[in-house]
């Protein structure tokens, strides 16, 4: 009956993310195609025609691309705030009223034995949100697309046992990058998305006693790459008192491979 989870793709290609009990299985968006995310389910021995829906983070390509193509062709129910739908709705097809679900943010539901609490992030979409997960006093924590990271966001995923947390750039090689500038005060914004640095250091505030997994997602195909991101974090978080490798470990996530399946 326990939690389990993987990231099955995460980065600026497309992002999707599996967790379930027993009784329970969901994802979290769905920005590949549907091909690639059949494969990617299969890889880590999960059959779609078992998943009970998919919930929506917000409408950019990287997170809902296959998911109209995925609700129906297994029938799925999505679950979005309201601002969310409609701004995406014009990307994802035909889906029939009975599969439409309003997922308020700031509000906790429950899907099975899981109960989800959804919570707002700063990022350039029409109501971007993303969502803690809660089974038997056990917290999973999905945030990425964070221009920056509140103090009510820190206080919500604070002391997961496992947290998956956006490290999207170097700032170095954003700045000396091909990006346009437009592009580069984007990501830099607080609309934008969070650097290694500023992730480590919210992290700084976020980390407990039961955080055992931290993943860092959402990386850069241009700005970024694992080892640097990795790096980064920890020397950030060895400089701040912690011990990454002996109080928890620090995981890679990749666009194309998923992260095997993990037992909270």
């Amino acid at each position: 009956m326990s939690l389990h989870f993987s990231v099955l793709a995460s980065g600026s290609s497309g992002n999707v993310f599996y967790i379930g009990t027993d009784n329970q299985k969901l994802l979290v968006d769905a920005g590949l195609s549907g091909k690639q995310m059949e494969r990617l389910l299969a890889e880590v021995h999960i059959d779609p025609n078992n998943l009970d829906g998919i919930l929506v983070t917000h409408e950019h390509s990287d997170h809902i691309k296959g998911l109209g193509i995925m609700a129906r062709r297994y029938d799925l129910p999505i679950y979005a705030n309201e601002k969310t739908w409609h701004a995406m709705e014009g990307q994802i097809g035909a889906i029939t009223t009975d599969q439409k679900f309003v997922f308020d943010m700031e509000t906790v539901r429950t899907f099975g034995d899981i109960d989800v609490e959804s919570f707002g992030v700063s990022h350039d979409a029409a109501e971007p949100m993303f969502y803690v997960f809660h089974h038997e006093g056990k917290k999973v924590s999905l945030c990425t697309d964070l221009g920056y990271v509140s103090e009510r966001i820190k206080k919500t995923v604070q002391d997961s046992n496992v947290l998956i947390f956006e490290a999207n750039h170097d700032v170095g090689m954003l700045r000396m990058g091909r990006y346009p500038w437009n592009v580069k005060r984007r990501i830099l914004s607080d609309v934008g998305h969070v650097s290694n640095e500023d992730a480590a250091l919210a992290m700084t505030d976020i980390i407990g006693d039961k955080t055992k997994r931290i993943y860092l997602a959402h990386l850069s195909k241009d700005n970024n790459m694992k080892d640097l991101a990795r790096m980064s974090v920890t020397q950030v978080l060895e400089s701040r008192g912690f011990a990454p490798g002996e109080q928890f470990t620090v995981c890679d996530t990749d666009p194309t491979v998923p992260t095997e399946i993990i037992h909270v």
